[in-house]
């Protein structure tokens, strides 16, 4: 028997894709496809919605009784009701909305004594592999290395900078020992805008449909190394959601990152 998969925020860009790929490849059976209680597709089949054969399953804005995983990606707002669904139904959760403070984490962290819990601020396989090597690259080049954070989304995207390019500056900021987020300089202007010593400088940019497009400058007189990450479609980080799906249905309770699932943590 298949495990059951829950969808929250079914009816958006990514939750269309992880719903139509979940379908394509058949690991998991869909036991329910939510969105906001407000939305205009509500009552029509998800899977007519993500652009495959219906599935007898309708967007809705309720959750179901019980499911194997939940993958969310939804809003800020909805992530609460999100966490406690899932704490009380035992249902295992892959955390991708952005945008998360830290009550948001304080609700995850005690969850997660009772389920297990994958949170990213950023799905893409390739993207976490940056993530586990950017801080390495800052320690062993040295503190006469600048850096600079550059990250480029769609004209909808709605947080700046995005969850990711604070990810890649918190990974230097751990292996390096600065202040994270104090040490991040979001954006330069005026005429005393010199760039000061032990500063990350966070840039980012809101244009057209870009899927994400991330990038680390390391620049010291005579040099520079720049890391980059192109994502060239959706799908990127829907493969890594549903990878996290199955791999965190044999995870005893526990609050885990992409690194767990790739066996980098």
């Amino acid at each position: 028997m298949k495990p059951t998969l829950v969808i929250h925020g079914a009816a958006g860009r990514v939750g269309r894709r992880i719903l139509a790929l979940a379908v394509e490849e058949q690991v998991f059976q869909i036991a329910g496809a939510v969105d906001h209680p407000a939305h205009p597709e509500l009552g029509k089949d998800a899977g007519v919605l993500a652009g495959v054969a219906p599935i007898g399953i309708n967007l809705d804005k309720s959750f179901p009784q019980k499911a194997s995983v939940i993958i969310d990606f939804s809003l800020p707002q909805a992530a609460a009701e999100t966490i406690s669904w899932a704490e009380k139904s035992g249902t295992a959760l892959v955390m991708g909305t952005t945008g998360l403070d830290n009550t948001h984490m304080d609700l995850l962290k005690n969850a997660a004594q009772k389920i297990a819990i994958v949170q990213a601020t950023n799905m893409s396989l390739g993207m976490n592999l940056l993530f586990s090597i950017v801080g390495k690259v800052a320690e062993a080049l040295g503190a006469n290395y600048d850096i600079e954070i550059t990250e480029a989304h769609h004209r909808f995207k709605k947080d700046a900078p995005s969850g990711s390019a604070l990810s890649l500056a918190k990974s230097i900021c751990q292996a390096t020992g600065r202040d994270f987020p104090g040490c991040l300089v979001h954006g330069r202007e005026g005429k005393e805008a010199l760039r000061q010593g032990g500063t990350i400088g966070m840039h980012a940019i809101r244009a057209g449909d870009i899927v994400g497009q991330h990038s680390v400058i390391y620049s010291t007189i005579g040099e520079t190394i720049t890391i980059s990450h192109n994502a060239h479609s959706r799908d990127t980080f829907v493969g890594g959601a549903l990878r996290a799906a199955n791999w965190i249905l044999t995870q005893k309770p526990g609050l885990y990152t992409m690194q767990h699932v790739l066996g980098l943590a």
